[in-house]
């Protein structure tokens, strides 16, 4: 297994991390959560919402790996493609940014079952776009590719990422726990969140589309 260790491991936990802590869609439904329904709900759609980004990178790291192993056509394309969407997320998230944000103090009446959360936070981390983004476009780029298993080293990162992320989105949970009632009560603050994911967003995309060309 060390043998497909991604030799530029450490330049990828600073990426990692990066787009983990900017509030994108999942960070965001964590808070909404945690606004109405306290810590214990959270950290349960975070367990779910984790598991949900591993399987998304499992996915991704088997149907891409033998791709982008074979063609460094492709490499470029998916860099291309991916750093063009992450602009345009990015560029979506200041255009809805107040929308988004009065919707997550709405979040009901009934409280869900701690199942029920880390059911909802799975398909919330599986169908995340800014991670489907990342494990496709952005991730590939810290593979060895002279290595012979590149779909090992992608599995091996898309696991480090959900680690990561369970460790940086429960604390985003705990402590919108903790403050609930400060971040429900100002809409706005939530849509400065909003507004701040959405710059790194864009500001990643950008950084992947000069890495291609």
């Amino acid at each position: 297994m060390l043998a497909d260790f991604p030799a530029r491991y450490p330049e990828y936990l600073i990426a990692a991390m990066i787009i983990i802590v900017a509030p994108g869609p999942s960070v965001l439904f964590i808070i909404a959560r945690a606004i109405a329904w306290g810590r214990a709900t959270a950290v349960a759609t975070v367990a779910g919402n984790v598991s949900g980004a591993f399987t998304l990178s499992l996915a991704v790291a088997f149907g891409l790996g033998p791709i982008l192993q074979a063609s460094e056509l492709a490499f470029i394309g998916v860099q291309l493609l991916g750093g063009a969407y992450l602009i345009y997320l990015g560029i979506d998230a200041f255009k809805h940014s107040k929308i988004h944000a009065e919707d997550m103090v709405n979040q009901g009446d009934i409280k869900p079952s701690n199942l029920r959360s880390m059911g909802d936070g799975f398909w919330v981390g599986a169908l995340n776009p800014k991670g489907l983004v990342f494990f496709a476009a952005i991730l590939p780029q810290f593979v060895d590719k002279g290595s012979d298993n590149v779909t090992g080293q992608l599995v091996i990162m898309g696991a480090t990422f959900a680690v990561l992320a369970f460790f940086s989105d429960g604390t985003w949970g705990l402590l919108a726990g903790t403050v609930r009632q400060w971040m429900a009560t100002s809409p706005h603050r939530l849509a400065l969140m909003r507004r701040f994911g959405g710059l790194v967003m864009i500001t990643l995309g950008i950084f992947t589309l000069t890495s291609a060309i």
